[in-house]
């Protein structure tokens, strides 16, 4: 199936071209990506546009990639059979590539943690532990540490410590032998991008410079 692999990616890239942040901050007559962290995402749509948009700018942006695949699920199932969980981790993983590197924005776009919650909300469909285990990991750790950045970070790392793990235990549907290697790679790209992305975030929390929720930039 790897003309439907290729597909499922670039069917979650023309998902993920929906920036719901950019888009929002056209309606304002700004442009995002000038104004805080420079970043086309959630955190940084509600410190420049306030709580409501950046609530939405989550919606919008977690959706897009539920959407995209339950579109490859239905488009793919009978062709793929028992592999639901690999479509939706290609489509996953193409919605990411496409929020963080939108080429019409010169590949400059977000970080990727609500397309990446996304697509741990769409893996409901196949297995609900990645959900209810991504949620309790990423509001645990706000709440201990109140940095937003770290928190996604763990709710990331968390799924791909569970991919594994579970995976070795036999512990996740729609998925048999041949296809955990795959997964924990597809699992371990998203990792990687969100730390990649994430790089500077990293560099002021070692230096304890990174803001936390509800902080106000200094003057």
């Amino acid at each position: 199936m790897i003309w439907q692999k290729i597909a499922c990616i670039v069917i979650g890239y023309l998902f993920g071209l929906f920036q719901t942040a950019f888009i929002i901050g056209k309606m304002h007559n700004i442009d995002i990506r000038d104004y805080g962290s420079g970043n086309s995402g959630t955190t940084n749509a509600m410190r420049t546009l306030g709580k409501k948009y950046g609530i939405i700018t989550y919606f919008g942006d977690a959706l897009k990639a539920v959407f995209a695949v339950i579109l490859t699920y239905f488009l793919f199932r009978n062709v793929c059979g028992n592999e639901g969980m690999l479509i939706a981790l290609y489509t996953g993983l193409g919605t990411i590539l496409g929020h963080n590197f939108p080429f019409y924005m010169h590949f400059h776009g977000g970080k990727g943690i609500a397309a990446t919650s996304g697509v741990l909300l769409s893996l409901a469909i196949f297995d609900w532990k990645f959900v209810v285990l991504g949620a309790i990991t990423f509001f645990v750790a706000l709440a201990l540490t109140k940095y937003v950045s770290f928190s996604s970070l763990c709710m990331i790392t968390g799924f791909f410590i569970e991919m594994i793990v579970w995976g070795q235990l036999d512990m996740v549907h729609y998925l048999n032998a041949d296809e955990k290697l795959e997964a924990y790679i597809l699992v371990g790209i998203i990792t990687v991008l969100s730390f990649i992305r994430h790089k500077d975030n990293i560099k002021r929390l070692a230096n304890g410079t990174e803001r936390k929720i509800g902080e106000k930039k200094e003057a």
